[in-house]
């Protein structure tokens, strides 16, 4: 069956990084996924918050927010509670690609901001976001404040929505597809098939077995095509 958008059914949509977007923060890219695009930015702070101070290693955490013309309609330049649980998802995902003891004790926070929305915005943030991190750990080495033989980052890592739609499970879904899918799971993984969360729900129907199979197998492929991204952008 044919896509709004003309792709086949395990076809990413074209997806660009670029890198150093932000001049002032430590490190940035701007992740252009179809329509969606999102600007990732990474902040360091030597120090770590009160609740890790007696541990030897780091912490990273993330901030998210949509913009507020990122959608047809004007959103409230507040966060909701959307807002907040995107944003823990995003900081659980970054934490467990992180090695917080070569780290050392220094927080890693990613801003994400949504400038243009079409679905997929976690997910885009997600996969940008590991490369501003990963810019911002290659600095900390440059500067002398972590061993250039420091393995902080392990291996890439991203994120992709799948679905079923209209009886079929595809890969990448934009809006459109998104809001009337019969079910929505997003998948975080290492570039390796490494699983770090999966949120899947049946928005319109229930779903088999042989069906999440086929969404997590699509989700595989988009994630290492993502990390190939991630990679190649980063050289």
């Amino acid at each position: 069956m044919t896509r709004p958008d003309g792709r086949i059914p395990n076809e990413l949509r074209p997806t660009s990084i670029e890198l150093g977007f932000q001049k002032f923060a430590e490190g940035s890219s701007l992740i252009k996924s179809g329509e969606t695009w999102v600007l990732c930015a990474a902040t360091v702070d030597e120090g770590v918050p009160s609740f890790m101070r007696d541990r030897t290693g780091g912490w990273v955490t993330a901030e998210y927010a949509m913009l507020p013309r990122a959608t047809h309609s004007r959103s409230r330049r507040k966060a909701s509670g959307r807002d907040k649980e995107i944003q823990r998802l995003i900081g659980r995902s970054l934490r467990a690609a992180v090695d917080m003891e070569a780290l050392g004790q220094r927080t890693l926070t990613i801003d994400c901001d949504v400038l243009q929305a079409d679905g997929g915005t976690r997910t885009a943030s997600i996969t940008g976001a590991w490369v501003a991190m990963a810019l911002a750990v290659a600095k900390l080495k440059k500067d002398g404040l972590i061993a250039q033989d420091a393995i902080v980052l392990s291996e890439p890592m991203a994120a992709i929505s799948v679905g079923i739609v209209d009886g079929e499970a595809r890969l990448d879904l934009p809006y459109i597809e998104d809001a009337n899918a019969d079910v929505d799971m997003n998948v975080v993984m290492t570039e390796s098939g490494r699983l770090i969360e999966i949120q899947g729900t049946a928005e319109k129907a229930s779903f088999t077995r042989k069906e999440l199979d086929a969404m997590l197998d699509l989700a595989h492929k988009g994630i290492t095509e993502l990390c190939a991204i991630q990679r190649a952008c980063l050289k």
